[in-house]
């Protein structure tokens, strides 16, 4: 048992010793955590996701009553201060603008991959009017994307511009509903996943007030 409390063991090593010692299923897990069925396969043999998001090692480190450290989280120590900027999803060199700082103890707690996966994004347009507003403020984790897409708000590359919609996704088909909270434009049934072009999942939004 030492050596599952190894701080540096590989979490998919980790995660992959667990369910084989506990007699369980990628397939199960991967449900359990409210994902696809390969879910947890990818993550241990593909490496996609390339980190656990906070909300999947949760429930996995409680499930096999383990500490979150083994399954890829972070030591209190190395988050609980400093500053960390997050980039823009696409850079103006122009502008004069690196990115945003944040606390680092504030992105651990919002969950996603990690720092490194965080972009900045602004809202353009009023396609998701009243849900976002142009102007807006968005943190996207481009690490969570169309191998792990799920119902929620991801900005999309679309032709010459780059929207937030909100997709759903069949719960038979594999077909995604592109749709706009502003009902003055159209929602797109029926579409493949393959013909989205998905830069990452929306998981913070930040609105400025006049």
């Amino acid at each position: 048992m030492a050596e599952s409390k190894n701080p540096i063991a590989d979490p998919r090593e980790t995660l992959r010793r667990l369910t084989q010692e506990r007699g369980e299923d990628f397939t199960s897990l991967s449900r359990l955590v409210g994902r696809n069925t390969a879910y947890i396969q990818q993550y241990i043999r593909r490496g996609t996701p390339k980190r656990l998001p906070e909300r999947e090692r949760r429930i996995l480190a409680r499930h096999f009553g383990v500490s979150e450290q083994l399954l890829g989280a972070e030591a209190a120590s190395s988050v609980a201060g400093g500053m960390v900027s997050l980039p823009l999803v696409e850079p103006d060199p122009g502008a004069g603008k690196a990115g945003l700082a944040f606390a680092a103890d504030w992105l651990a707690r919002l969950g996603g991959n990690g720092a490194d996966a965080l972009r900045l994004a602004t809202v353009a347009g009023d396609v998701m009017a009243p849900t976002l507003s142009e102007g807006d403020d968005l943190i996207v984790d481009v690490e969570d994307g169309a191998a792990t897409l799920r119902d929620g708000l991801y900005l999309l590359a679309l032709e010459d511009r780059r929207e937030v919609r909100r997709l759903t996704l069949h719960p038979v088909r594999a077909e995604v509903t592109v749709q706009s909270d502003n009902p003055a434009y159209a929602d797109w049934p029926g579409v493949a996943p393959a013909e989205l072009q998905v830069i990452g999942r929306v998981i913070w939004a930040g609105r400025r007030f006049a």
